[in-house]
């Protein structure tokens, strides 16, 4: 049941990307419109992740999974009936709230697994992030070609209303809550401060990266961001613990998370671009979208084999190993496509190990931070660092647009291969730092000490 509801959403992160084209040519649009057809959904989701995460540790997990689904629910019907941009964009940004899916069933695998079936849990749900992604450009493309893009919304109403009635009969009432007072303050300044954030990075390509708009936004972010914590130090049952974050395990896991975001989400927006590309432009196998959603198939299949290991190997090692082993594998593939793209089986061959690379990442580091933090913070915690990864993909997704974007040939419209190269390049960088971040990530034994538990397990 928690791996429907969270496939749900992580299907609806980039369902739509493919069909904006349709979208807007129905819907009769401008491309800066329907673009926010997906920044909404991300702001939405980066507002309301944390904020469900610590109500779902305040008042039960099981209760805020039901009004998260059900919340995702009504923005799915709501898209699905539009018949307007407007409409559409409100009824994306009310399923953002399904963010919040992740968080929450980490917590209810905390609570309610064997403590021994715990990690693989975690990293089985952990694979459903990107899973989805993948699985959703692969869907998407069947959609576009056969049916109305409407269907991309039907889709996600039918899969949460499963997940709904289960959540429903089959999750427990949470055994661990910590009841407190909601810091609503606190909740408005972190939500303005990743609002501003997200826009400026989702409308940085259309309206420049020097722009005022834009640097005005990064700088309103920043000032607020930096606000917001001494303002956490000062409430008494703050939205988050501030000194749960500077714990050296959740502050590395989350820039850890942001990297590898970076680098998953490049490759969603790079290789079915690439492989779209006419042949008459020197490369690419000029693919229609369903076959460039074929391409990322294999990743989908290796995510669901890998995050599960991580999480079998975690409980074992520690989750420091896997994340580790995943991020070196995740920029080594990088380093491949930029290297060696020639063929289709070199693009299959790259998102199969993209594919382990990430899900091993994915599971680790859900892990990572349920080991880190006190049970009755496991909502807003893992709620923390799945922002950081939406964060991280939103800044890797547009980067990699604005390299491929910046190597046009003149006359043509067609793209050039160097730009693939250097963003394939880039991303690569991106995870690169990622493998070396994880090593500052205290192994288990260290944490356990700290903790003053016993420390007979293994380390990394």
């Amino acid at each position: 049941m928690l791996l429907v509801g969270a496939l749900a959403y992580a299907l609806s992160q980039t369902l739509v990307v493919p069909a904006l084209p349709e979208i807007q040519r129905q819907l009769h649009t401008s491309t800066t419109a329907v673009t926010f057809v997906l920044t909404g959904y991300l702001l939405t989701a980066s507002v309301a992740t944390p904020i469900m995460g610590r109500l779902g540790d305040m008042f039960g997990k099981d209760r805020m999974l039901v009004v998260t689904l059900g919340v995702f629910g009504l923005g799915s019907l709501v898209a699905a009936l539009s018949q307007s941009i407007e409409v559409l964009i409100a009824g994306r940004a009310i399923q953002g709230v399904g963010g919040a899916t992740f968080p929450l069933s980490f917590g209810i695998i905390r609570d309610e697994f064997p403590r021994e079936r715990v990690a693989f849990g975690i990293g089985l749900i952990s694979a459903t992030f990107g899973i989805g992604g993948g699985a959703g450009l692969v869907l998407s493309g069947v959609i576009v070609d056969h049916l109305d893009y409407e269907w991309i919304f039907w889709l996600a109403l039918i899969v949460v209303s499963g997940a709904i009635v289960a959540a429903r009969r089959f999750v427990p009432p949470s055994p661990v809550k910590s009841p407190a007072r909601v810091d609503w303050a606190g909740a408005a300044l972190l939500s303005s401060g990743l609002v501003a954030l997200l826009i400026a990075v989702s409308e940085g390509n259309s309206w420049g990266w020097g722009s005022v708009r834009v640097i005005s936004l990064f700088v309103l972010a920043a000032a607020v961001l930096l606000a917001w914590i001494p303002f956490e130090h000062r409430v008494r049952q703050p939205l988050v613990d501030i000194r749960m974050l500077r714990d050296r395990a959740v502050f590395s896991t989350n820039i850890t998370g942001l990297l590898v975001g970076f680098g998953m989400f490049g490759s969603f927006i790079l290789i079915p671009q690439f492989v779209q590309t006419p042949p008459r432009a020197g490369f690419g196998f000029g693919a229609s979208v369903t076959e460039a959603g074929l391409y990322m198939l294999p990743s989908a299949a290796a995510m669901l084999l890998a995050a599960p290991l991580s999480g079998w190997l975690g409980g074992r090692v520690g989750s420091k190993l896997p994340l580790q082993l995943g991020t070196l594998i995740s920029a080594t593939t990088f380093v491949f496509l930029a290297l060696v793209h020639d063929e289709p089986w070199s693009i299959y061959a790259g998102t199969t190990l993209l594919g382990l690379g990430i899900g091993f990442s994915f599971a680790a580091m859900a892990n990572l931070i349920v080991e880190a933090v006190d049970q009755r913070q496991t909502g807003v915690a893992t709620g923390i660092n799945t922002i950081m990864r939406l964060i991280g993909g939103s800044i890797g997704g547009q980067v990699a647009a604005s390299i491929v974007a910046g190597h046009i040939v003149g006359g043509t419209g067609l793209p050039e291969e160097a730009g693939f190269t250097a963003a394939f390049v880039m991303s690569a960088v991106g995870v690169g730092a990622a493998f070396l971040f994880a090593f500052s990530i205290p192994a288990r034994r260290e944490r356990l000490a700290v903790a003053g538990e016993p420390a007979s397990e293994p380390t990394t």
